[in-house]
């Protein structure tokens, strides 16, 4: 049987999960919120924007005829996600949370767990002077406060004040290799390190350089998941799970 899934995506899950539902004849929509300019299209159709809240979400699945929806975007993406529980309750079309694992500390690590981006902004003074910034260009504004640190910020498109006084802003796209993220952490003389626990092999390569060169992370905690939704860790996971809709 024929049917429409909506993949909330715009991560690696999100294109995996696409590209194996396509071929089997399901009608398959990714939605992705549109704040990459250039962002890296699934297989199927292609949905870009945001839908007006949990409200016009359910009249997105009404409209169209949804049987299946699965959370695939990204594990701060905590907006969307409580969106699509809302919608999902108010339409009663089944729900599907795909999240990757965080980050698990490995032996050496010197991690400092926030709560947020403003506690981790909180805790750089005591920790370095030349920081690198993987959160994300909408996270940079957070730091813009710390006139008395250097901060290389690394982002797909160019960030939007504010922004920190003394701050570098590369733009590259990953995944980055271990060797690149030697490479810059080095160039650069970064001496403290600050991410997301965003999790998956893409992006771990600069947690182990920065255990190598045994830097301190400030890694920020995921949102919590909205309650009475099914999660999975993987693109295999969610594939029995629409198996078993029928």
């Amino acid at each position: 049987m024929t049917r429409h899934i909506l993949v909330l995506g715009g991560t690696t899950e999100g294109r995996a999960l696409a590209a194996a539902l396509v071929p089997s004849g399901h009608r398959v929509t990714s939605s992705l919120a549109g704040r990459v300019a250039r962002p890296r299209l699934p297989a199927g159709e292609v949905r870009i924007g945001g839908f007006g809240g949990p409200e016009g979400l359910a009249d997105w699945l009404r409209a169209e005829r949804v049987d299946a929806v699965v959370d695939a975007t990204h594990p701060f993406a905590a907006g969307i996600s409580r969106n699509a529980s809302l919608a999902a309750a108010a339409t009663g079309v089944p729900l599907l949370v795909l999240r990757r694992p965080g980050f698990t500390p490995a032996p050496g690590d010197r991690w400092h767990r926030a709560a947020s981006l403003a506690e981790a902004a909180g805790l750089l003074p005591g920790l370095g002077r030349r920081v690198l910034l993987t959160t994300g260009r909408q996270g940079i504004a957070a730091f813009a406060h710390l006139h008395d640190l250097h901060f290389l910020a690394r982002s797909v498109d160019p960030p939007e004040p504010p922004m920190p006084p003394s701050l570098e802003v590369l733009l590259d796209r990953g995944p980055f290799t271990l060797d690149d993220e030697r490479a810059l952490l080095r160039t650069h003389r970064v001496d403290v390190l600050v991410t997301k626990d965003s999790g998956g092999a893409a992006t771990a390569p600069k947690l182990t350089a920065a255990r190598e060169l045994a830097l301190p992370v400030v890694l920020v905690e995921r949102p919590p998941l909205p309650e009475g939704v099914p999660v999975t860790p993987d693109v295999e996971g969610a594939l029995r799970w629409l198996e078993r809709l029928g």
